[in-house]
């Protein structure tokens, strides 16, 4: 296992155009030279804003901002990931993809929806975590409100099928909550023992919330290691490999972790 590079972009995004936002990230992409990064992350739901307008704004698995995704892997030799309004099967999910170099798409459907803003009304809510491997770092992808649930989060170190290395959020969490956002991130990370990287809009969106980023990086013992405030910017940061698992080693609380199991059942009806 090697070090991961990892690239946060945060910026504003375009109400409702998907068009204009991938060609802004288009322009932030071209910045990035292949073979410079392993992963890239977006935000939630970069290609339109947070929006309950989901039967207007969905594309498909075969629709072009997927094709995009795959198409900057490839360009970029990393993974490149954020969430997008899916329509699948007749029902609308918040879908977190990452496309790998090699075409692989990997999917985690958002869990807990935000019923806050009623997106448990327009979307449903997915049934099953997540972790995949790439380039040999465990990987756990999540989705915004997904942070305030600590036993969805929880790491099983016991656990081969479990385990993961990285915590990942994508998210538009507004700026009155952003104590919150930078506290319970720090938690994840602690309790976990894995690196967490997260990205969060800026700028006030079509539905009048307004965001402040905050993005950033926080290591296997909860430090702040990278972290992006409101600039309108890109982040890079190297995870530490070697000290994760020298940290695990020597301070292995996840051997005395409570054993649980996850109910399958969705916590929302969704719509």
């Amino acid at each position: 296992m090697r070090d991961l590079r990892v690239t946060l972009v945060q910026s504003a995004t375009r109400w409702h155009d998907a068009a204009a936002n991938r060609a802004l990230f288009d322009a932030r992409l071209a910045k990035v030279e292949r073979g410079a990064t392993d992963l890239v992350v977006l935000p939630e739901m970069f290609s339109t804003g947070f929006t309950m307008a989901s039967a207007e704004q969905a594309e498909t698995m075969d629709g072009p901002t997927v094709a995009w995704l795959q198409a900057q892997a490839a360009s970029l030799d990393a993974a490149v990931c954020g969430s997008l309004v899916i329509e699948d099967a007749g029902r609308y999910v918040n879908r977190f993809l990452a496309a790998l170099p090699d075409g692989e798409l990997v999917v985690y459907d958002k869990r807990h929806l935000f019923r806050m803003a009623g997106e448990d009304e327009h979307y449903a809510a997915g049934q099953e975590r997540v972790v995949f491997t790439f380039r040999d770092w465990r990987i756990c992808p999540q989705v915004c409100y997904d942070l305030r649930f600590p036993t969805f989060c929880r790491n099983r170190l016991d656990d081969p099928a479990a385990a993961y290395d990285l915590l990942l959020f994508v998210a538009n969490w507004p700026a009155a909550r952003a104590l919150h956002w930078r506290t319970l991130l720090g938690a994840r990370a602690i309790e976990n023992q894995a690196w967490v990287v997260a990205v969060n809009v800026l700028g006030t969106d079509g539905a009048g919330v307004t965001y402040q980023g905050d993005s950033g990086v926080w290591s296997f013992s909860g430090e702040a290691t990278l972290a992006l405030g409101d600039a309108d910017r890109d982040g890079v940061c190297t995870l530490d490999a070697a000290g994760l698992q020298d940290w695990r080693a020597t301070f292995p609380a996840w051997k005395d972790a409570d054993a649980f199991t996850l109910d399958a059942a969705t916590p929302s009806d969704g719509a």
